[in-house]
């Protein structure tokens, strides 16, 4: 009896942790290049995997997100929601908005100014959250 095996293709699930490793990777503004090399892998293949078109072994994936500085849980959690009811951080990187704000605000190395900056963006949630709650 011989066993033939269907070549494993991929599925949703390494198609959703593949855009994950290429939001964060964005998100820190590190190059399909620059992880490839950290991976010791070609930055064509690192293409592959954020596509979802070639899966991501277990012990690969632990050294992508070692190289994030994420736990390895980070690619695996639901995306639509956190506990306490705020999108989640995957759904927000993958707005391009956000990661335009997060990557604008990593180039301010001033301290005094991050903080004012943030202090900006705070105050004008919580403008936005009075303004809802008014008009319900």
């Amino acid at each position: 009896m011989t066993l033939t095996h269907a070549p494993k293709l991929t599925t949703d699930g390494d198609r959703s942790i593949g855009s994950r490793i290429a939001a964060y990777r964005t998100a820190q503004r590190l190059s399909q290049t620059a992880l490839a090399q950290a991976l010791g892998v070609t930055f064509q293949q690192v293409q592959k995997y954020e596509k979802g078109r070639n899966r991501v072994g277990a012990a690969r994936l632990q050294a992508i997100a070692d190289f994030l500085g994420v736990p390895v849980s980070t690619f695996f959690d639901d995306p639509a929601e956190a506990v306490d009811g705020r999108a989640s951080i995957q759904h927000l990187l993958q707005d391009p908005e956000v990661m335009e704000l997060v990557q604008t605000f990593a180039t301010i190395s001033d301290k005094v100014t991050r903080s004012s900056v943030l202090s900006i963006v705070k105050a004008a949630a919580s403008l936005q959250t009075v303004s809802s709650d008014a008009m319900n």
